[in-house]
C-alpha cells in the first residue's frame, strides 16, 4: 500500500475512533445529569416531607451528592478503600432511600417519626463522613520508612543506627612509592637516562632536573628520583 494510502487510512480510523468515544461521553454525561437531577429532586422533596423546608430542603440533597464525591475520590486513589467503600455505600444508601420513599411507598403527607429523626440528623453524619475521607492522610504513616530507604530499615532490625549505615568507611592510606636501590635499576634505563640528560645540557647549557627526566622518560616520581642520583 503507497504511503499516502496508509496515512489516510489511519486519518480515517483516528477520526472515527475520536467520534465513538466522544458519542459515549456525551451519553454518559447527559445519563449522569438525568440521575444526578432525579435524585436531587427526590431528596428535596423527602426532607420537605420531614419538615426541613426553605433552604435546609435544598441544601439536604447537596450534602448526599458531596459524600458521594469525596467517597469516590478516595476510591480512586487507591489508599482506604475501606473507608471509601463505607462511606459511598451509606451516601448512597440515603440517595436510594429518597427515590423509593417517594416512589408512593411513603404517604409523605405522614411521615413516620423515625424518619423526621434519620433526616434531621443526616447533616451531622455527612459532616463526619466528608472530614474523615477528605482530611485522612493518605500516605504513609509517621515512622514509617520510604521505600527507597530499605538500608534503613535493614539496619533498624539489626540494632544499628542510620547513621551506622550511611557513614562511609575511612579512606584507607596508599603506601608511600618508594625509590628502588639504585644498584637494581636497568642497566639499558640508566644508558638512555644519560644520553636524554646530555642532550638537554647541550640544548640548554644546564643539567637536566628530576622533574624533566621524569616526563622525558614517562617513569614515576620516586624511579626518576633514583636514575637522577645515578646520574650525579
Amino acid at each position: 500500500m503507497p504511503e499516502t494510502e496508509r496515512e489516510d487510512v489511519i486519518r480515517v480510523a483516528e477520526h472515527s475512533s475520536s467520534r465513538t468515544l466522544t458519542a459515549r461521553v456525551d451519553a454518559v454525561l447527559i445519563q449522569a445529569l438525568i440521575a444526578a437531577a432525579l435524585s436531587f429532586a427526590h431528596l428535596h422533596d423527602l426532607a420537605v416531607a420531614a419538615g426541613q423546608d426553605g433552604w435546609k430542603a435544598w441544601a439536604y440533597p447537596v450534602s448526599v451528592d458531596l459524600l458521594l464525591v469525596a467517597a469516590w475520590k478516595r476510591l480512586r486513589t487507591g489508599d482506604a478503600k475501606a473507608s471509601g467503600w463505607a462511606w459511598f455505600l451509606v451516601a448512597l444508601a440515603a440517595s436510594l432511600g429518597a427515590n423509593i420513599a417517594t416512589a408512593g411507598l411513603l404517604d409523605l403527607d405522614h411521615v413516620p417519626s423515625w424518619l423526621r429523626i434519620t433526616v434531621a440528623g443526616w447533616p451531622a453524619v455527612a459532616f463526619l463522613g466528608g472530614t474523615l475521607l477528605a482530611h485522612s492522610p493518605t500516605g504513609p504513616t509517621p515512622g514509617t520508612p520510604e521505600p527507597h530507604d530499605a538500608s534503613t530499615a535493614d539496619a533498624a532490625q539489626r540494632g544499628q543506627t542510620p547513621a551506622a549505615v550511611s557513614r562511609p568507611a575511612p579512606a584507607v592510606p596508599r603506601p608511600a612509592l618508594s625509590a628502588p636501590p639504585t644498584d637494581r635499576l636497568p642497566a639499558a634505563l640508566v644508558d638512555h637516562a644519560r644520553k636524554v640528560a646530555a642532550e638537554h645540557r647541550t640544548r640548554t647549557g644546564v643539567p637536566i632536573d628530576t622533574d624533566t627526566l621524569r616526563a622525558r622518560l614517562g617513569v614515576p616520581g620516586p624511579l626518576a628520583e633514583a636514575i637522577a642520583a645515578q646520574l650525579t
